[in-house]
């Protein structure tokens, strides 16, 4: 025989307790990177006058005064038009880092 009694008890309490800690961080770090996705994604929108560039069956495509081509939706306009909408201001945001203009 061994000089060395093991219980088998104290290995099973062991792994139990480490398995909810590490399970307890992959559902915290689960929840924060979804908080974050739902603030990234949450539109901002804020009413600005946009210039009707084109009309097609998916809605109006217009220009803002800053230069980005937004989808403002349904409107009875004709290109070249000036008309007001609502226009999500993360999507602009979002198109100016993946577009840089230097």
């Amino acid at each position: 025989m061994s000089a060395i009694k093991r219980q088998p008890n104290a290995v099973k309490t062991s792994n139990v307790k480490s398995m909810a800690i590490v399970g307890g961080v992959i559902v915290i770090g689960a929840v924060l990177l979804f908080a974050y996705l739902m603030w990234y994604v949450a539109p901002e929108e804020n009413l600005e006058s946009v210039k009707v560039v084109a009309v097609t069956e998916s809605g109006c495509i217009g220009e803002t005064f800053d230069g980005y081509s937004v989808n403002i939706g349904e409107c009875d306009a004709s290109p070249g038009e000036w008309v007001t909408a609502y226009v999500d201001q993360k999507a602009k945001e979002r198109a100016a880092l993946m577009n840089p203009t230097n």
